[in-house]
């Protein structure tokens, strides 16, 4: 196994709102995510967490505690991404990405999340703590927030 050589830092933000997850379509995977992407010269991660929501979903949050770090090699790159939980301060559903890379934004509850094709399959399990599954007594919600 080679070593990567560079490094990529982003960071995710997941954003719940009555059960329901803020997710975005990718227009080039065809696949979903919560809104992430990496961080700009001089920012803060907390800061790129807010401005990829911002840029991908039209919503502005507040950034509350880190809840989740990723380390993977993906080709030449070590990459890490910080998951941040978010609330929604202001806004509405309009894509205003300046990469034009999304598709599509949509709140998907717990039976989507299990439906839908996911860009990291690997963070499923992490996002149904989030939501309650359907006609659940005891609710998944593990985080304390």
């Amino acid at each position: 196994m080679t070593k990567a050589s560079k490094s990529w830092i982003g960071a995710a933000g997941i954003v719940v709102l009555d059960n329901k997850i803020l997710m975005v379509k990718e227009k080039a995977t065809k696949r979903w995510s919560v809104p992430s992407g990496e961080i700009e010269n001089g920012e803060t991660v907390e800061q790129a967490c807010i401005r990829e929501i911002q840029e991908e979903t039209g919503f502005s949050v507040s950034v509350g505690k880190a809840i989740h770090t990723k380390n993977m090699v993906i080709g030449n790159f070590n990459v890490t991404t910080y998951y941040f939980y978010c609330t929604i301060s202001t806004g509405e559903i309009i894509n205003t990405d300046p990469d034009d890379e999304i598709e599509e934004i949509a709140w998907q509850n717990y039976d989507n999340l299990l439906a839908i094709e996911h860009d990291y399959p690997e963070d499923l399990e992490l996002l149904l703590s989030f939501v309650t599954a359907p006609n659940c007594i005891e609710g998944r919600n593990k985080h304390v927030l």
